[in-house]
């Protein structure tokens, strides 16, 4: 295992994964969108588990874009080693049929594939993404991943529809010695036909979903201990980086 699978949980659970929505959930995301600006709105605000979703609208852009501000109870090293085991995301992660690896450009630079759950009626969603991360450093504490489709890099397969944009950035901070403080921000487009409230629906629960699953996992006896060896040096809380 290597960096390059820091935080495919994440991108995942952030992208066009979903699982049933109803019919009914229309007039409130309607109702909701209705509200939003381009200023940042508050969509969740769970005191309990220190997660907030916030929202917004963006000129050009078809869908809102979204906003996590996250505070985990878990060292910077058992979420990676949580992030690293990808054949594990099935067991907690929303909605995400398959993700593998295409292409290693460097340990800190590659493209992945997905395929993703859609609501019931619509078509599966499959995408190509970039990945880069930004390592610890001097006077960096955080670990910051950039996240860009790549819509064309693959034939389409269809009946699977190719998510058309995706941008993200996640930044990880250790806190303390045993809190990590997460900041996500960023957009997708679903591609093809894809009803608003059924995009808002995904892009307003999701995020939430997979971070609380995140959190779950990285407490899990097999991740939190040493273990699962990580194949570069994470500098937690306190730490000097050189």
């Amino acid at each position: 295992m290597t960096i390059r699978r820091f935080g495919l949980s994440l991108l995942l659970g952030l992208t066009v994964a979903a699982g049933v929505v109803h019919a009914e959930d229309e007039d409130g995301l309607d109702e909701f969108r209705d509200k939003l600006t381009n200023e940042w709105m508050m969509v969740k605000n769970d005191r309990l588990h220190n997660i907030r979703t916030f929202a917004r609208l963006e000129d050009g852009k078809r869908y809102r874009s979204m906003k996590v501000e996250a505070t985990l109870d878990a060292s910077l090293a058992s979420l990676a080693r949580v992030m690293y085991d990808i054949e594990s995301y099935p067991r907690w992660f929303w909605k995400t049929r398959t993700a593998r690896f295409l292409r290693k450009d460097s340990p800190t630079e590659f493209i992945a594939y997905m395929v993703h759950e859609a609501p019931v009626g619509l078509p599966d969603r499959d995408t190509a993404i970039k990945i880069t991360v930004d390592p610890q450093s001097r006077g960096k504490p955080g670990i910051v991943m950039h996240v860009t489709a790549m819509p064309d890099f693959l034939p389409a397969k269809p009946p699977l529809v190719r998510v058309k944009a995706e941008e993200l950035t996640l930044r990880f901070t250790p806190k303390s010695e045993k809190q990590v403080d997460l900041q996500v921000e960023g957009y997708f487009d679903p591609g093809g036909f894809a009803p608003a409230w059924a995009a808002n629906f995904v892009q307003r629960n999701a995020p939430y979903s997979v971070i609380l699953g995140l959190q779950r996992m990285a407490n899990k006896e097999d991740y939190a201990k040493e273990g699962r060896p990580l194949p570069f040096k994470i500098y937690e809380f306190g730490q000097a980086i050189p």
